[in-house]
C-alpha cells in the first residue's frame, strides 16, 4: 500500500515527507493506522547519526493508532483497537524472560537496525529500500506495521492524539522514579534537565510523595513548568553551580539524582551531588564511546551507584496503562508538555524541540 512518510535521508538534514510503499502486514505483523506520534530526542540523535542507523529511514518510535488489519498468528490485538507503540524486543533472552525487556540481548538489532527480523525492510520507494521498523515501527508515516512484543492497546476514550509520548519519553521519566528509583516518602530527588523526560520524572516524584524534588535547567521557562508540576526547588545552571546549590538545599546532598542530559559533566554533576548511598540514574543518549571522569574513592566510600536506565526499567503493557490512568485521573498531567504539529511541519517541530521552544512536539497526521 502507498503511505506518505519523513524520511531521513542525510546526517543533520530535514526529513523530507515521500511517497512510499509499505508491504502488507506478515503473519506476525500489525498494521496501524497512524494518528499521531510524538517526537524524540532519539529520533534527532538518529536522524544526525548519533548512533550509525543506516540511511534512508523513517525514524518515529512515539506512535499512537488504530488497528487497521492483523497477521494471522497476531491474537494480541484487533482491527479496530486503539494502541501505543512503544520500544520492541526478542521475548526470548535471560531479560525478556525476566519481564525486563527494555534490556533485551537484541535492544539494538531489534529497534536500531533498520530492518525486520530477518533483514528485509517493509518499506521502499519505485525499488529503493527504505529503512525501517525503527523501534519496531517506523510512525513517522501515515501507516506502520509493528509486533505484538511492542504494542499496547489503550482505552476508546483517552485522547489517542495525545498518547504516544507515554511510549517512551514519558515512561523513561516517570519509569524511573516509580520503578528504578522506587521513590517515596521522604526521599530527595534532583533533576538535571527539564524536558520531557526530566519532567515526568518531577510529576512522578510528587506522585509517590517525594519530600524535596529539585530541577535543574538552563531555561527559566522550564523551571517554572518543574515549578507548576511539583518541583520544590529549582537552580537555574547558567547563573550558579548545580551542585553547590543542591547541598545548600538539601545539607548533604540527595537520596537520587536523575540524569537526562547525557553530557559527561552534567553526569558527574549528578554523582557529586548525591548524598552518601545515593544513587544517579542517566538516560541522555550520549554518543558511542563517552566516557565520565569519577572519583571512585569518594563513591566507594560514600556507598553510591550509578546506573544506566533505560525505557524507565518498564513493563509497556502494564507500566502505559497505568500512566493513562493516572492522567485521567488528573493525577500526572503530562499533557501540559505537548504541542501538536501537522505531519507537514515535521522539520519546524525538530527545530522547536532542538531550540528549546516546545517541550514534547507530537506530529498529527493527516485524516
Amino acid at each position: 500500500m502507498k503511505i506518505t512518510a519523513a524520511v531521513a535521508r542525510a546526517k543533520s538534514s530535514p526529513l523530507s515527507i515521500e511517497t512510499l510503499q509499505l508491504e502488507n502486514p506478515r503473519p506476525d505483523e500489525i498494521l496501524v493506522r497512524i494518528v499521531a506520534t510524538g517526537i524524540c530526542h532519539t529520533d534527532i540523535a538518529m536522524r544526525d547519526q548519533t548512533y550509525p542507523v543506516p540511511q534512508p529511514i523513517v525514524l518515529g518510535h512515539e506512535g499512537a493508532g488504530i488497528v487497521q488489519t492483523v497477521g494471522a498468528s497476531v491474537s494480541k490485538v484487533a482491527p479496530g483497537d486503539h494502541v501505543v507503540m512503544s520500544f520492541d524486543s526478542c521475548g526470548r533472552c535471560d531479560s525478556c524472560k525476566d519481564h525486563q525487556p527494555q534490556y533485551c540481548f537484541s535492544n539494538f538489532e531489534y529497534n536500531f537496525g533498520g530492518k525486520r527480523r530477518d533483514g528485509t525492510s517493509p518499506l521502499s520507494k519505485n525499488g529503493e529500500v527504505i529503512h525501517g521498523n525503527f523501534f519496531g515501527q517506523s510512525s513517522f508515516a501515515t501507516f506502520s506495521l509493528c509486533h505484538e512484543r511492542n504494542v499496547v492497546k489503550v482505552r476508546h476514550d483517552a485522547p489517542l492524539e495525545l498518547l504516544g509520548p507515554l511510549a517512551c519519553g514519558i515512561q523513561t521519566g516517570a519509569g524511573a522514579i516509580i520503578n528504578s528509583f522506587k521513590l517515596g516518602p521522604g526521599h530527595s530527588l534532583a533533576v538535571f534537565g527539564a524536558g520531557t523526560v526530566g519532567l515526568s520524572a518531577v510529576m512522578a516524584a510528587r506522585l509517590v510523595g517525594a519530600t524535596t524534588i529539585i530541577a535543574i535547567d538552563l531555561f527559566e521557562e522550564r523551571l517554572t513548568m518543574a515549578r507548576e508540576l511539583g518541583a520544590t526547588h529549582t537552580i537555574n545552571a547558567r547563573n550558579e553551580k548545580a551542585g553547590d546549590a543542591i547541598k545548600r538545599i538539601t545539607g548533604n546532598g540527595v537520596n537520587f539524582a536523575f540524569e537526562t542530559t547525557g553530557l559527561p559533566a552534567v553526569i558527574r554533576s549528578g554523582i557529586d551531588s548525591l548524598a552518601p548511598r545515593g544513587i544517579c540514574g542517566m538516560v541522555g543518549a550520549a554518543p558511542d564511546g563517552t566516557e565520565v571522569a569519577l572519583d571512585t574513592q569518594s563513591m566507594m566510600g560514600r556507598g553510591q551507584s550509578l546506573r544506566g536506565i533505560i525505557e524507565g526499567d518498564a513493563t509497556p503493557d502494564v507500566f502505559i496503562p497505568q500512566l493513562l490512568e493516572l492522567y485521567l485521573q488528573g493525577r500526572f498531567p503530562f499533557d501540559r508538555l505537548v504541542k501538536f504539529y501537522s505531519f507537514d511541519q515535521i522539520n519546524m517541530a525538530i527545530e522547536d524541540s532542538e531550540a528549546g521552544r516546545t517541550i514534547k512536539p507530537v506530529i498529527r497526521m493527516p485524516i
